[in-house]
């Protein structure tokens, strides 16, 4: 193959591992044009399965920045460039592994770290991102109401100690409630003048 037409070949599997979020490699020896056909229909919706060749593949991943997936490019290979859901692709690719026997998982690629066989096996056994989701969704709604419900709860009891403080407060300051009585009180009444002066009762005696 030309030099050039070498440099555009890794070029184009570079953007394909850039673009994917996730890879899955196997090993499809002995595997029928009919069989590879079916996984790939079956793959439409989540991933481009492509056959690859090896040196191509592994220059492209040393681009991409992930050296240590060409450990897997080892004979026969085909890579499931993953663009959906990576666990449904897993799925997929496991399920087609156990109809067509020729077809091997040898591992993955997934959120910066490259897979073993048995990390790519297992993530076929995880819930689907919808329902992973789904169900983060449901543990946030539950949490949100059970803090709403607490602070309804703190907010009552608050309440009631501020009426049960606001019963306890005493009445007026002593010394405000004895000015308040003493400006309420009637004026008590003036004491009677004398008739006359000692001098004058005396003089009438006489």
């Amino acid at each position: 193959m030309p030099n050039a037409e070498k440099l555009e070949r890794v070029a184009a599997l570079k953007q394909r591992i850039e673009g994917s979020n996730a890879l899955l490699l196997a090993e499809y020896r002995g595997l029928t044009v009919h069989d590879a056909t079916e996984l790939r229909r079956s793959l439409a919706d989540q991933a481009r399965f492509s056959v690859v060749k090896n040196t191509l593949m592994q220059r492209a991943a040393g681009e991409a920045g992930i050296e240590e997936l060409a450990s897997l490019f080892v004979g026969p290979t085909a890579v499931a460039f993953v663009q959906g859901d990576a666990v449904q692709a897993a799925k997929t690719v496991v399920e087609a592994a156990r109809r067509f026997p020729a077809l091997v998982l040898k591992g993955g690629y997934l959120e910066g770290r490259v897979l073993s066989v048995a990390e790519a096996q297992a993530l076929a056994t995880l819930e689907p991102r919808e329902v992973m989701l789904s169900k983060v969704a449901g543990m946030l709604k539950s949490e949100m109401a059970r803090a709403a419900s607490m602070f309804q709860a703190l907010q009552g009891r608050f309440v009631r100690l501020l009426e049960a403080y606001k019963d306890k407060l005493p009445g007026e300051a002593p010394e405000k409630a004895v000015a308040t009585a003493e400006a309420e009180a009637p004026e008590a009444p003036e004491a009677p003048e004398a008739s006359g002066s000692p001098e004058q009762s005396e003089s009438e005696e006489e």
